[in-house]
């Protein structure tokens, strides 16, 4: 036994798993229409957060599940299991809001709502964009989040349609926000894995 062991103690198997395990961390596309642009935005992300190596970043577009609108259904559609099993297999989040009409879309409002305790006790980043840089949907995303025990943390990219995409379609971010992203997945990463221990 080492003196380090003998003053610290020995980390148990589980710990020493829950140390060396990499998070697991989805970028969230808060967006379903034609023509959106969150896609260039969650790449963008990722592109920043996969050069870091702390974790294992992916994409997650609620595109690909086709949920039904909450309630109008029988629930039975495969989407919504493959929804909850995906966000149960993640340890954290990174949002991609857009605002619309002050506030998120209907589609991640629709998508959060469809799961419950697979939310619970984990942390979230948002990255959002519109003409006020999307903080009155970031603002409202907060509270929901609350509501599904998710805590998200404050540092908070924000995204100009004026001076970060090209005629409002193509996205070409100004280089002040890098520091941003890094701060926020920072964050991200220390929070997923302190609340990890409450699951």
């Amino acid at each position: 036994m080492s003196f380090l062991e003998k003053l610290f103690g020995k980390q148990t198997k589980e710990e020493e798993t829950m140390t060396t395990e990499k998070l697991n961390i989805g970028i969230i596309l808060g967006s379903t229409r034609q023509g959106r642009v969150s896609p260039q935005v969650g790449e963008w992300v990722k592109g920043i957060a996969d050069k870091r190596g702390d974790a294992n970043y992916e994409i997650v577009d609620i595109a690909d599940f086709n949920l039904p609108f909450l309630g109008t259904t029988d629930g039975t559609e495969p989407g919504i299991a493959a929804w909850n099993e995906k966000l149960a297999s993640l340890d954290g989040f990174v949002f991609i809001v857009q605002e619309y009409n002050h506030s998120i879309t209907g589609a991640l409002k629709n998508a959060i709502d469809f799961a419950r305790e697979v939310w619970y006790n984990k942390a979230a980043g948002i990255v959002s964009y519109g003409s006020t840089g999307g903080a009155r949907a970031a603002e409202h995303l907060r509270g929901i989040l609350a509501e599904q025990k998710v805590a998200d943390v404050r540092t908070h990219p924000t995204l100009s349609l004026f001076t970060d995409f090209v005629n409002g379609t193509e996205f070409k971010p100004q280089e002040l926000h890098l520091d941003n992203v890094n701060a926020m997945l920072d964050d991200v990463l220390a929070w997923s894995g302190a609340l990890k221990t409450l699951r």
